[in-house]
């Protein structure tokens, strides 16, 4: 949700906060804005729209001088996306600037009273009510900005990371975190605010990441001085010196970071089981496990919680823990699970996964289940991240930096780390012999090759994606493991092309949705030849015989589904539970191409963000 980007120091803000928020545009491009300080007035520019549309405005209508600035690129919570309710926002006085990532959820309790004592708003959004909450208690208590700032948190119910600045005292920015990810970049007399590193990693490598309720004041010339808002008592900021490389956030070549982002699946699967997975050996070495070893054995079940394509692979999990290291588990909507009064005990593991390690709804869920006794284990991709502080152990997936909104290395990552987890459990437990355990990390050592080699079917489903691109609706069917990957595939063809699609178990294709298919209906089927094989092939005769449009995805060397379908897609053969890594890739490649086709904005598709930081 929402980008923010701040700069004080001896550089040009402009140009830094500029390409700042094209960094970090994958969070929010409802609108953006920019407010720079040039020495003695604040010049302002916000626009409905990209970031490029604020850098043609801002050029056009503002002075762009200044050493200190922040800007903002919005995913619309409060108020509709247009130019007045683009961040940042002036108090009444137009002495102090905010921008904010979050949600302030009794913002209109504080409106109605702050409306009382003469404060207008011009927006619709809470953050204009809370920057001017700050302004009433600077006035009224006669205190700083930081004091200001830290008394009206207390006052605040919600989320957010903000930075606030006033005109009057130039040299500090003040900024503040619950919930919402906030950055700080430490330089050579220079200090750099952002929602994640990305914007500053070619001027630092010096980051403090800020804790849920800390607040910090940055000043030139002197050190941060970091305090938690509650009790006001002082934090010790840890610096963290960053791995992120600079040319991992770029496009390197590819048309769009998604199509990117697909091909990197197989140095990134190769990556996150690098120095963990050794199969010649039969060893699987991860210390978030290693360390913990006795709670998943005691284990009365694992409850996984998660968001979208992270909760896609949290069901791909469940098949492989159930199947491979007989463990009860259950899948849970990270946003449902904390609102039906969860049954949880010291005897549960719960699994927590995201990709941005933000999800306001997983970290609300891992609280809970805390809370409750249970041990919570994180997978996540951005180290530092709020999970990867919050959870009791855990392993990244490392996959680098995925900015496309829709997520893909994301997905077979983290299907990666579970399956490496469920092995290990597996072997712990007696319920794999030694050459079926070197059998699966074998083949699960070849997965990279195999999803090169899945890759190569590209111009292929460029030809499928054209056929198609006109369609109004797709059904997506699997069995078993790749159910879930139906359902990834629903997702994926939904978020990008704005085509509507279901994933089914393709069982349950006759219990209503076969109502649906004539001549003009697509139907994907993952068909490969482990598992459910002959079931499926009736399913597709059913299909068959409604006259609806067969794309199936099988195993090289099909004979059965291809007389049967419209087009074949190949992916290698490999063990069941190995399938979702390869039958994923061409569902990917199928939404990015029609996506493509249909003029859609692939990376950046509308009404979404990459990290859904509010509930």
């Amino acid at each position: 949700m929402c980008g923010i980007v701040g700069y004080i120091g001896h550089r040009d803000a402009y140009p830094i906060i500029i390409k700042g928020l094209q960094r970090l545009e994958y969070r929010g491009y409802d609108s953006a804005g920019i407010a720079l300080y040039d020495g003695s007035e604040i010049n302002l520019s916000k626009t409905k729209g990209k970031v490029e549309d604020l850098n043609n405005k801002a050029k056009s209508t503002i002075s762009l001088e200044g050493k200190l600035g922040i800007g903002h690129t919005r995913w619309a919570t409060h108020g509709v996306p247009n130019d007045v309710n683009s961040h940042p926002h002036y108090s009444n006085s137009g002495d102090l600037v905010i921008i904010h990532n979050g949600i302030i959820e009794n913002y209109d309790a504080i409106k109605k009273e702050l409306t009382k004592r003469g404060y207008t708003f011009s927006s619709e959004t809470d953050t204009e009510v809370l920057v001017n909450l700050i302004e009433e208690v600077k006035r009224k208590e006669g205190v700083k900005l930081g004091k200001a700032v830290q008394i009206a948190l207390n006052e605040v119910v919600g989320a957010y990371a903000i930075a606030v600045f006033d005109k009057q005292k130039p040299d500090e920015i003040v900024v503040a975190k619950l919930g919402s990810p906030l950055a700080i970049g430490v330089g050579d007399n220079e200090f750099f605010i952002a929602s994640d590193a990305s914007p500053f990693i070619e001027f630092t490598n010096n980051a403090i990441y800020l804790e849920d309720e800390e607040m910090a004041v940055i000043r030139l010339g002197k050190e941060i001085k970091l305090r938690k808002i509650k009790n006001d008592a002082i934090a010790y900021p840890s610096i963290q010196e960053l791995a992120l490389n600079l040319e991992e956030i770029e496009k390197g070549g590819f048309d769009h970071f998604m199509l990117k982002e697909i091909y990197e699946q197989p140095r990134a699967i190769l990556d996150t089981y690098r120095g963990r997975l050794r199969a010649k050996e039969g060893i699987i070495k991860m210390a978030g496990i290693d360390d913990n070893l006795e709670k998943f054995l005691n284990a009365n079940r694992i409850i996984i919680v998660a968001c979208g394509t992270s909760w896609h692979a949290g069901l791909v999990a469940e098949y492989i823990f159930e199947d491979l290291a007989r463990i009860p588990v259950e899948v849970e909507y990270a946003s449902e699970f904390r609102y039906r009064n969860p049954v949880i005990t010291d005897k549960d593991v719960l699994i927590a996964i995201s990709q941005s390690g933000e999800t306001a709804d997983t970290l609300a869920a891992i609280k809970l289940a805390k809370e409750k006794g249970a041990f919570v284990f994180g997978v996540c991709n951005v180290v530092g991240s709020s999970i990867a502080r919050e959870t009791d152990a855990g392993a990244y997936t490392h996959a680098g930096p995925e900015i496309g909104v829709a997520s893909t290395k994301a997905f077979t990552t983290q299907i990666t780390v579970l399956t490496l987890l469920a092995l290990k459990l597996a072997k712990e437990k007696g319920v794999f012999d030694n050459r079926r355990f070197h059998e699966h990390l074998s083949e699960l050592e070849n997965i990279p090759s195999k999803v090169e080699k899945a890759l190569l079917s590209n111009p292929l489903v460029e030809i499928i994606s054209n056929v198609y691109k006109d369609s109004t609706n797709c059904l997506y069917l699997g069995r078993g493991y790749n159910f879930p990957v139906a359902l990834e595939g629903a997702l994926k063809l939904k978020e990008i092309s704005y085509i509507h699609a279901e994933g089914y178990p393709a069982a349950e294709m006759k219990h209503g949705p076969i109502a649906l298919i004539d001549e003009h209906m697509p139907v994907v089927v993952i068909a490969t030849n482990k598992g459910h094989y002959e079931k499926v092939v009736s399913n597709i005769q059913e299909i068959k015989s409604r006259k609806g449009k067969i794309i199936a995805v099988v195993t090289e060397g099909d004979v059965q589904v291809k007389e049967l379908a419209d087009h074949v897609i190949e992916i290698p053969e490999t063990l069941e539970s190995l399938t979702p890594l390869l039958t994923t890739i061409p569902l990917q490649l199928l939404s990015y191409h029609i996506a493509v086709m249909r003029g859609c904005n692939v990376d950046q598709p509308r009404n979404l963000a990459k990290s859904v930081t509010v509930e």
